[in-house]
């Protein structure tokens, strides 16, 4: 297949772009490059790979790269409450009106696969799990501007989309902001950690898996054509309290607490079922636990100190 992957260097894209080039695709990757990015160098041995430095919301190069492929998937995207939060315009045009652009220009023989975030869910019911069935209930711009994506996706009935639990996992272009990344540096760095709200859950899923997703919606397209899909770690259904103890297995010095006041900023709690697409036969494969050994030693590697005198 030729895939179009916007955003392909970032922490999903540059684990993701990979697989599709082995999986004999030929894969052309739109991205800003910021800094000179070098995460997909490895890509450039396959004469399938085409790197094009740009926008996604440059409908005009969006029409010409569209024109030569069979599938997009639209990865560039302000990630995250706080990002967008600080960028609103950015969110807008990036979450929202760049996907719409691609509905757009897409024909019906085209095929989209969207990565949107089970964030849409927002405040779930105690004990209930979040279906594909439950009513979306954004609680941040981030979350609005991806469902208002994924409706177009949807509505245009040549997309898959796939909601995404919290990932986590070792990327060439790494993200800490993430939970399980960020608690597990914190446990590995710090050995101490302030907890607010810990009682709040939510589900997670590693990038590996996130990728397998990806080739998975690809190869089952015809039976999974038009429909959410949740994407996550079915073992993973954790509070903030819970995820810490289970780090703490993997690294017996750390010390967490739960904050007696104040309140986190992301009021995101639920907890996710993904049987639609486990029913599809779609597993996934990275135990939390594995994951969070592969954090620990990334983290051996990974130094975050970009501003210090030492």
């Amino acid at each position: 297949m030729k895939i179009l992957v916007t955003g392909g260097a970032g922490y999903i894209g540059s684990i993701l772009v990979p697989r599709l080039l082995r999986d004999g695709n030929a894969v052309t990757v739109l991205d800003t490059f910021q800094a000179g990015d070098t995460q997909l160098a490895a890509c450039c041995e396959y004469s399938t790979f085409e790197p094009i430095k740009g926008d996604a919301r440059d409908e005009a190069l969006i029409q010409k790269l569209m024109a030569k492929c069979d599938v997009v998937i639209p990865l560039a995207a302000l990630v995250g409450a706080p990002l967008c939060k600080q960028d609103p315009i950015g969110a807008k045009t990036i979450n929202r009106d760049a996907v719409i652009s691609i509905v757009r220009n897409s024909s019906k023989d085209q095929i989209i696969l969207y990565p949107t975030t089970n964030s849409g869910y927002g405040i779930g019911t105690s004990g209930q799990f979040c279906t594909e069935e439950t009513p979306l209930n954004p609680i941040s711009l981030y979350g609005s501007t991806k469902v208002e994506a994924e409706q177009a996706v949807l509505e245009s009935g040549n997309g898959v989309t796939l909601r995404l639990a919290t990932v986590f996992g070792m990327s060439p272009r790494m993200r800490l902001d993430l939970l399980v990344n960020d608690f597990t540096w914190r446990a590995v760095n710090d050995r101490a950690l302030v907890v607010f709200e810990g009682h709040f859950k939510r589900n997670y899923i590693h990038l590996r898996d996130v990728a397998k997703a990806f080739e998975h919606a690809l190869s089952n397209y015809p039976k999974m054509r038009g429909q959410p899909y949740n994407v996550g770690l079915s073992s993973a259904n954790l509070s903030k309290l819970e995820l810490c103890e289970r780090i703490k297995q993997h690294v017996p010095g750390f010390v967490y607490l739960e904050a007696p006041i104040g309140e986190d900023p992301d009021k995101r709690d639920y907890i996710v079922s993904n049987e639609k697409l486990e029913a599809t036969g779609w597993q996934a494969d990275v135990t939390l636990d594995r994951g969070i050994d592969e954090l620990i030693k990334g983290y051996r590697m990974l130094r975050n100190g970009r501003f210090s005198n030492v």
